[in-house]
């Protein structure tokens, strides 16, 4: 049996973990894996006999400052974390857990900016190259890409969603000069890997933080540039108007799910289609209700209806997330039998 935790590979810590914690904080793990993963690690389980018991303690120890460091690094960023641990545990050691952190858990780069406030990064990058741009957004949480996206000049939206989308691999001696030049005003943090960014998931998760009328400026812009390309963006994307591909109990749960006030102004403008898998979606005096009220509404700003439309839109996306409905996309991998 193996007793040093040097020698153990990922997996056989992570079985020796789980094994430790016991079969109810296990079974809490195994929600949070995917099938394949629950396969590999339970086929490990299934091969330890006996632990050692220094080397669970090794093994705890070790999974103890990790979940320590990652939690710094959630409060202040790599060098802060680096800075408490040596402070705790001395710097050969501190170093040791933020080496494994980052390779072990992925840290992303430019994890320091997804902290600021979108404006703050918009402000520092907005003359950049567009390539430089887009990469910084890529590496963001998808809701600071599109509020910055949404506020570059328009004749360079598009080409920055493009340059996203169209994305591979960065090395990381671009990555490291691109964070160097936000380094005067935020802090900096560096992978060691080859680290897969952008491509057309990451464009559409940005595009689906951005206001409508930029999301419909930067589409069309696609369309003429590169018709393929803006093609396959939409098919994985879902606006207001694709509520009619939902199935009748997706819709009602969605009914349920947002304010009236956003529904009665989404329908205003609404087809006809819309407006009536909705109503149909509803009880009969709702409906009616629904109706009247929308004869009185008058004149409604646009950008109202488009605040309103994004609003639902985020409601049916949050509802996929978690699983309580079903969006049917491009491809054959989400038809249901």
């Amino acid at each position: 049996m193996v007793r040093q935790k040097e020698a153990l590979t990922g997996r056989q810590k992570a079985a020796i973990l789980l094994i430790s914690l016991g079969p109810d904080v296990s079974a809490q793990v195994y929600q949070h894996l995917t099938e394949e993963e629950i396969e590999r690690l339970t086929l490990e389980i299934s091969s330890v006999k006996k632990v050692d018991s220094s080397l669970k303690e090794d093994v705890l120890d070790q999974f103890h400052q990790i979940a320590l460091a990652q939690d710094y690094i959630t409060q202040g960023g790599i060098n802060y974390a680096k800075t408490i641990l040596e402070k705790a545990l001395g710097q050969n050691e501190a170093t040791n857990i933020i080496n494994r952190l980052t390779s072990s858990l992925q840290v992303k780069p430019f994890d320091f900016a997804r902290k600021a406030e979108p404006s703050q990064i918009l402000n520092f990058i907005q003359n950049e190259h567009p390539q430089t741009i887009a990469l910084i957004l890529s590496y963001l949480d998808a809701e600071q890409a599109g509020q910055i996206l949404s506020n570059l000049p328009q004749e360079m939206q598009a080409d920055v969603a493009k340059r996203i989308a169209l994305m591979d691999s960065t090395s990381p001696e671009i990555i490291y000069e691109v964070e160097s030049i936000l380094e005067r005003k935020l802090s900096t943090t560096v992978t060691h890997d080859y680290t897969q960014t952008g491509g057309i998931q990451a464009v559409v998760e940005v595009l689906n933080g951005v206001d409508r009328s930029t999301e419909r400026t930067i589409l069309d812009a696609l369309e003429i540039q590169d018709p393929e390309l803006a093609e396959e963006i939409k098919k994985r994307m879902f606006v207001f108007e694709d509520i009619v591909t939902l199935d009748n109990r997706a819709i009602q749960r969605v009914i349920r799910e947002v304010e009236n006030d956003d529904l009665r102004l989404s329908l205003k403008v609404s087809s006809e289609e819309v407006k009536d898998i909705v109503f149909n979606n509803m009880s009969t005096r709702m409906a009616e209700t629904f109706k009247e009220e929308m004869e009185f509404m008058g004149p409604v700003r646009l950008r109202d209806v488009e605040e309103a439309q994004t609003r639902i839109v985020a409601a049916i996306r949050r509802l996929e997330e978690v699983g309580e409905i079903i969006i049917a996309r491009g491809g054959g991998d989400d038809i249901i039998v």
